[in-house]
């Protein structure tokens, strides 16, 4: 659960389906209302009181269905977890607008960043830690880059950080204002 809770989440405030068995045969369909989503799980509102099954599929939008369960209730709002664990990086995308994205690359850029100068690390030197030209790494620093899995797991190695807190950490300031 604490893993679920760590994911950075992204403001949608979009419209979706979530759909379940209601245990007779039948299948329901109830509108809600997706207030944010994060590559592990959802929040989502009830557009109605009515009650939900503990396992469902979250319909987005744009034709993209996810299996869910509940992880916690509260009134109208479900927290959701997706239940193959992890929204691969093609249905985030479809998940995230554009700018949820970006605003998610400035805050995994800042944390880079701000973990290289805490090390005492210049560009140069990590660029060449992890493999890559010291171009791409300023690029990714300033959120222009997505940086893959695979080398942020290096680069948190290296700086001795936590790879949650690299991509899922507390925002700096500056990003926030983005």
């Amino acid at each position: 659960m604490s893993d679920h809770r760590a994911a950075v989440r992204h403001h949608t405030l979009r419209t979706g389906i979530v759909e379940f068995d209601n245990g007779s045969g039948s299948t329901v369909s109830v509108p809600c209302t997706i207030r944010d989503v994060s590559a592990t799980g959802a929040r989502l509102e009830l557009n109605s009181s009515l009650w939900v099954a503990a396992h469902f599929t979250l319909i987005f939008r744009s034709g993209l269905r996810k299996g869910c369960r509940v992880a916690w209730r509260k009134g109208r709002l479900i927290g959701s977890a997706f239940e193959d664990g992890y929204a691969s990086a093609h249905e985030q995308a479809v998940m995230m607008t554009v700018e949820e994205q970006t605003r998610h690359r400035l805050g995994i850029g800042a944390r880079v960043k701000a973990a290289r100068e805490t090390r005492g690390y210049t560009e140069p030197q990590l660029a060449e830690h992890i493999g890559v030209a010291p171009s791409f790494l300023a690029q990714a620093e300033q959120g222009e880059a997505d940086i893959p899995l695979y080398q942020l797991m290096h680069i948190a190695d290296l700086l001795m950080v936590g790879l949650d807190g690299l991509v899922a950490g507390a925002a700096p300031e500056e990003v926030d204002a983005v």
